[in-house]
């Protein structure tokens, strides 16, 4: 379960109430600018690549009448000048996706785009692999593209070997190679069909473990890692997806908590298919295939093996021309917590290990060499990415919130020892990419008043040249609006138990002197989300606060870069300190003179949908309104991985889970409340929504409903969306008397 798609598009309201008085009619934001092209937040490029060379960087731009459209471009470094490499409309055929792409873009959170969504640099930088439309195309740098495959139905997981030697994909299940040259392409798997899949990543691989592999190249082009899994014990639910026209019912094998999973198995094998050996991954078939990484030098394999109740974390060492597994060392989640997967690791030259490791109660890094661990870094804070390591120098390079919770900011490390050195500016949130050597950084900053810029760094930090300077002024297209954005504001409170800092952010319209205004209230509330971030936000906000009103959310315990402790006092608890630490957020805004105690209006989405309900089940008469999209209801009815990770397993724990739902007694769930679902959703199946109506009518209790045929998860991207909300907090927050 992600926010992403929560924060791309967070629902404000419309009220006819008078804007700020400030800001000409003109630069007031509609909710039809809000949603049309082109974005608001100016030209963003997406998947920043240098070329092996650093002549070129290449990276994704939306079309200026089209910002889901993307195309594929180059940047020479030198003279920076720009040009197209290859334009989707011309290149792609049009040609339907199937479903398991629909289905992989949909966890990805980019259902939307269209056109070309990712590319991959061959070696030798002479060219790119560009899928587009369910199939392969070679483009050159030259601006050349041909296409190399023309399979009906399409393929997946497109890849360029590490030397450049061939092109890989996932063919109806199986794992397929050809050259990148010329030559027919060999299937290397057979045995995929049916509940038999090779090369893929399952569904909580994907949609939870952050993890979108099914097969890895070893370094020199000779061996493939490639993951088998069958479905066959994996319960089946009969899924609707009732469209405007239809209605498609797919038998849809989903592993809810306490169910099974997919069982896994690792093969390795040439890249002519032969030689396939199975690796060991132990005695016990339930577990996780966390991570696949090869050695740098492709002697071995690392392996992290992951146990069903995601407290214990294996990192195994596997021969390739044998599978034979040994443990190399063993990570174990604290008391009454658990294990967050991560990607910050690396293997060194002299054979140690950079680690990433919550061990001492915050994410920290650690370097595993010659058997014994040395903490790099230290203190009540987290780093939250690795980004390189100039092993010549000596320097790691990482992510991390050292100084400030709410920035992440860049830092350099000497492996020596020594004092960290942070490398990006204060008052920004920066994410950023390394190339292989890490000498050179590619910067993306944003701050709430500037939205993201993207430079290129040297190894000091110090700016080289702009990517994407993306100013606010001229032609920018949040430019004529510019008059009427009003700052974000940042505070803490104390959470439910009285000592713990909760941080919150808020941003209010040109305040009147005695004048009361309604707030709209926003929460995520789940694990692995932060939301209070000194970052650009959708302008969806600036929308709402131009209407009036105030926007506010604040951050509760369980939200991660806080530490364990913090992260996991939902531990077996779901809707418990969340919905206690929201109630803290409503407290601190009805001692506020410029708010309206009686008219705040809650909203979430997904995570946050279930907070609304459990909100307003908890603290009646607290809240004006709601509005709960897509929530989990029962625990019992979401995925393995991501529920049994924070509740426990319900054939072990059923307790837990009959306290964490949704809806325990309908006969409080007195606030006016709007409940929206997407009738196609294979992530919160709608299932959870209808069970809430069904309660909710058994108990006679009124609420509004709005349903979206067709539309998914994301159906949280819809404008009818907002206009729904509009209309439903206009009659029931709105008109309410001061």
């Amino acid at each position: 379960m992600h926010k992403w798609f929560i924060a791309a598009a967070l629902a404000t309201t419309g009220f006819s109430v008078v804007a700020d008085a400030q800001a000409p009619a003109s630069s007031r934001l509609t909710l039809e600018r809000v949603f049309a092209a082109p974005d608001l937040a100016g030209p963003q490029p997406r998947a920043l690549k240098l070329s092996p060379d650093g002549t070129l960087l290449t990276f994704l731009r939306p079309r200026p009448d089209d910002k889901d459209r993307l195309d594929l471009w180059a940047r020479d470094t030198t003279t920076g000048a720009e040009r197209m490499l290859v334009d989707s409309l011309k290149i792609g055929t049009g040609a339907a996706l199937s479903e398991a792409e629909k289905m992989q873009r949909e966890r990805a959170r980019i259902g939307a785009l269209k056109g070309i969504i990712g590319y991959d640099w061959a070696a030798d930088g002479r060219s790119l692999l560009v899928p587009i439309d369910g199939n392969l195309y070679l483009a050159g740098i030259d601006g050349q593209v041909r296409r190399i495959t023309d399979v009906p139905g399409g393929v997946l997981n497109a890849n360029v070997s590490p030397r450049g030697g061939f092109v890989s994909y996932v063919r109806d299940q199986n794992v397929w190679v050809q050259p990148l040259g010329q030559g027919a392409a060999r299937a290397l798997t057979d045995e995929g069909k049916g509940n038999v899949h090779f090369g893929e990543a399952e569904f909580v691989a994907q949609e939870e473990m952050h993890r979108t592999d099914g097969y890895w190249w070893s370094p020199d082009d000779r061996y493939l890692a490639v993951e088998r899994f069958d479905e066959t014990p994996v319960k089946v639910f009969t899924r609707a997806a009732i469209g405007a026209t239809g209605t498609s019912i797919y038998e849809q094998r989903y592993p809810a908590a306490g169910t099974p999973n997919v069982l896994v198995d690792l093969y390795v094998l040439r890249a002519d298919g032969s030689g396939k050996v199975k690796v060991d991954l132990g005695t016990d078939p339930d577990i996780y295939l966390a991570r696949v990484d090869w050695l740098p030098d492709g002697t071995a394999l690392l392996v992290q093996r992951e146990n069903r109740a995601q407290t214990r974390l294996d990192v195994l060492r596997v021969d390739p021309a044998t599978g034979k597994a040994t443990v190399l060392f063993t990570e174990n989640a604290r008391a009454k917590s658990w294990i967050n997967l991560t990607d910050s690791y690396r293997v060194l030259g002299d054979g140690s290990l950079l680690w990433r490791s919550e061990r001492d109660g915050y994410g920290h890094l650690w370097r595993l060499k010659a058997g014994r661990w040395t903490q790099l870094t230290k203190g009540e804070w987290v780093v939250t990415g690795l980004v390189g390591v100039d092993e010549p120098k000596g320097l790691v390079y990482f992510l991390g919130t050292k100084d400030d919770v709410l920035e992440q900011h860049l830092y350099a490390l000497d492996l020596k020892g020594g004092a960290i050195t942070r490398l990006t500016e204060r008052g920004w949130n920066n994410s950023v990419t390394a190339d292989g050597a890490a000498r050179r950084f590619l910067v993306t900053r944003s701050n709430p008043n500037q939205p993201p810029q993207t430079y290129l760094a040297d190894a000091t930090g110090k700016r080289v040249a702009w990517i994407n300077e993306n100013r606010v002024d001229g032609t920018h297209p949040y430019a004529p609006y510019l008059a009427s954005h009003r700052p974000m504001q940042f505070g803490t409170i104390k959470a439910a138990d009285g000592k713990t800092d909760l941080h919150w952010q808020m941003v209010t319209p040109r305040l009147e002197p005695g004048k009361r205004y309604p707030v709209f209230f926003q929460h995520y509330g789940g694990p692995g989300s932060q939301g209070v971030v000194r970052n650009w936000k959708n302008p969806l906000i600036q929308y709402l606060v131009g209407q009036g009103w105030i926007y506010f959310e604040l951050d509760n315990r369980g939200s991660p870069n806080r530490g364990v402790d913090f992260e996991s006092a939902i531990w077996h608890a779901m809707g418990t300190v969340e919905v206690a630490d929201q109630r803290k957020g409503a407290d601190y805004l009805k001692t506020l003179a410029f708010v309206d105690p009686a008219r705040i209006a809650t909203y979430g989405w997904s995570y946050g949908g279930y907070m609304s309900l459990k909100m307003i089940e908890a603290d009646q008469n607290v809240y004006a309104a709601a509005v709960s999209g897509a929530p989990v209801s029962d625990w019992h009815l979401y995925d393995t991985h991501y529920t049994e990770r924070y509740m426990g397993d319900p054939r072990v724990d059923g307790v837990a889970y009959d306290a964490s739902r949704a809806v325990i007694d309908p006969k409080k769930i007195v606030t006016p409340m709007l409940l929206m679902h997407g009738m196609a959703d294979d992530n919160v199946f709608l299932d959870n929504s209808t069970k809430v109506a069904a309660e909710l009518q058994a108990a006679d209790m009124p609420f509004d409903m709005m349903l979206y045929p067709g539309k998914t998860h994301s159906a949280v991207r819809d404008i009818h969306v907002w206009t729904t909300i509009e209309r439903f907090l206009d009659r029931t927050v709105r008109d309410k008397p001061e």
